[in-house]
């Protein structure tokens, strides 16, 4: 993900994976500054509502932690609600003139439903169960559905090896891999 007004880069790598009554989240741990590694054991991806609910985030790391605080609250507003709790961070996001200058992309999981949320509004479920978002989202995503297409894998360990091909390939990914998942 680049940042034009500073000219800086932020990468990741976030995956998410719904297979046999399961969904994964996992993410890399790399934090860059330009083409700099500036941190190597991040933790991008965290249980929120005891558990129920799986988010990552991509992008400028305080914006993404103002965001897990809004998305947190709108996660208490409507409890059990996924959707719309996700739909009003992206009408906040997107009409709110602070929040709109935040720099980051979440995706959120619950045990039915996966999220892309944008600060452009956008508010992306999934067809196929799988999600990526970040500067190695698109190798992830590749990798994902591959191994779901040929493989018996569970859905951690798709997402898990999905990671480890995408550090393979992306300059900002690393092999720092945290899972989480949820099952039925």
């Amino acid at each position: 993900m680049r940042n034009d007004r500073r000219g800086v880069y932020h990468g990741t790598t976030i995956l998410a994976v719904r297979r046999d009554g399961a969904v994964a989240l996992g993410g890399d741990g790399q934090v860059t500054i330009g083409e700099t590694v500036v941190k190597s054991h991040a933790q991008k991806v965290r249980s929120l509502r005891g558990g129920e609910i799986l988010a990552g985030f991509a992008g400028t790391v305080a914006d993404a932690l103002t965001l897990f605080e809004k998305f947190e609250q709108k996660i208490d507003r409507f409890p059990g609600n996924l959707p719309r709790a996700a739909l009003e961070l992206g009408k906040d996001w997107r009409a709110d003139r602070v929040l709109r200058r935040l720099e980051a992309l979440l995706a959120v999981v619950d045990k039915t439903h996966s999220f892309l949320v944008s600060g452009s509004g956008d508010v992306i479920e999934p067809d196929d169960g799988v999600l990526a978002i970040g500067a190695g989202g698109a190798y992830g995503l590749a990798a994902a559905r591959a191994l779901i297409q040929h493989t018996n894998l569970g859905a951690a360990d798709v997402v898990r090896r999905a990671l480890e091909i995408a550090a393979e390939i992306c300059i900002f990914t690393n092999h720092h891999i945290t899972v989480l998942e949820l099952k039925s």
